[in-house]
């Protein structure tokens, strides 16, 4: 199979999609690899790099997409992308259509094979390819929270873990996956006081289990969300279902009982986000405030550490994408539960139902395109 690996062209997006050990991997099966020349650069990867494991150089992101059977990419394509896909061609990225209809309506007219990462799902419901780059983001969320917690940077000027005779912060993260529990073991590390929502009594359960005593549980309701808002310094958004909109869990109202400075960091902002008040960001121009709170809503929070992003992404993409050479995406998705799970637009008709639902649009169930 001919395969195709674009530069990335959204904002700040200095990932690549596969290292060159990912290409080798994909050429020592027979394959034919197109990488885009300075592909790697943002990720510390060289041309030369991809060269001395086979790949092709090529100079230019229209002839990648014009030669490849298959592309496999970071980001969804953004707008000046939309007519570099072509009808069957195999696009296999994180797409995100929930949150972006015109995106979605470019993909079902292109007549594409949509693959999204965020959907793989294995037989436990766990998002294998979602969970390196949850990780990642979930660091991050209370990396750069601590960060525009700082006056000089907008926030209301608190050190996270105090010091000797100075309480530390109160970290409030909603949502209890993969990015909320990365999210309270690193605001936990630095000595924060942090609280950990989500509707999950067995998840809430084990987490009391295995979390540092500086991470406290609670049930996620309105009631309880506005009161731990009021005592809030920084707030994570970190509420996922898959394929579908993130929930409104925090509302315009709900601001006015925070604190002025305080910073909500939105990491749900790819599925829609789920603050009432976000809207994407990038990392040019990260936030913004609504009635004196920080909002931090960067859409692709782990292009920022591109390096650390990049290597763990091949690490958990590489089976799937040997998968679909090797097979075909048809035959692959036939033979992969898990693979299926990931079909959202096949031939210009949606097969996943959160983006039907999203968007108003016909739903063909996936076997029927298969």
């Amino acid at each position: 199979m001919i395969i195709g690996i674009p530069k990335e062209i959204k904002n700040n997006e200095n990932r690549v999609a596969m290292t060159p050990a990912g290409v080798h991997e994909l050429v020592k099966h027979g394959h034919t690899v197109l990488v885009q020349k300075t592909a790697g650069e943002g990720s510390g990867f060289s041309d030369e790099d991809f060269a001395e494991v086979g790949a092709q150089m090529i100079p230019t992101i229209e002839e990648v997409y014009a030669k490849a059977e298959m592309i496999i990419k970071v980001k969804e394509p953004i707008e000046p992308e939309y007519k570099l896909v072509r009808k069957d061609q195999l696009l296999f990225t994180y797409l995100h259509f929930a949150s972006s209809e015109p995106l979605t309506k470019a993909m079902v007219e292109s007549g594409a094979v949509c693959l999204a990462y965020e959907t793989v799902r294995r037989a436990d419901r766990s998002l294998p390819l979602l969970v390196p780059m949850s990780e990642v983001a979930g660091r991050m969320s209370i990396q750069e929270g601590m960060y525009f917690l700082e006056r000089p940077h907008g926030g209301k000027g608190v050190l996270l873990g105090g010091v000797p005779g100075v309480k530390p912060a109160k970290v409030f993260v909603i949502g209890a996956g993969v990015v909320g529990t990365a999210a309270a073991i690193t605001a936990a590390g630095t000595g924060a006081d942090v609280t950990i929502a989500d509707i999950s009594l067995p998840r809430l359960a084990y987490l009391a289990d295995v979390m540092p005593k500086n991470v406290k549980t609670l049930y996620s309701n309105e009631y309880n969300i506005r009161q731990e808002l009021a005592e809030s310094d920084l707030v994570v958004g970190s509420v996922l279902i898959p394929g579908a909109k993130a929930p409104k869990l925090v509302t315009r109202d709900m601001l006015k009982v925070m604190k002025k400075g305080s910073v909500m960091v939105d990491v749900a902002i790819d599925q829609g986000g789920c603050f009432e008040t976000s809207h994407p960001t990038t990392h040019q121009d990260p936030v913004y405030e609504v009635d004196g709170i920080v909002h931090y809503a960067v859409a692709n929070i782990p292009g920022a550490v591109a390096r650390t992003s990049t290597l763990a992404l091949t690490n958990a993409t590489i089976p799937y994408a040997l998968q679909l050479a090797d097979k075909g995406w048809k035959r692959a998705c036939k033979e992969s539960a898990e693979l299926r799970e990931g079909l959202n637009i096949v031939g210009g008709k949606v097969v996943y139902k959160g983006v039907a639902e999203a968007w108003n649009l016909p739903y063909t169930p996936v076997e029927e395109v298969l």
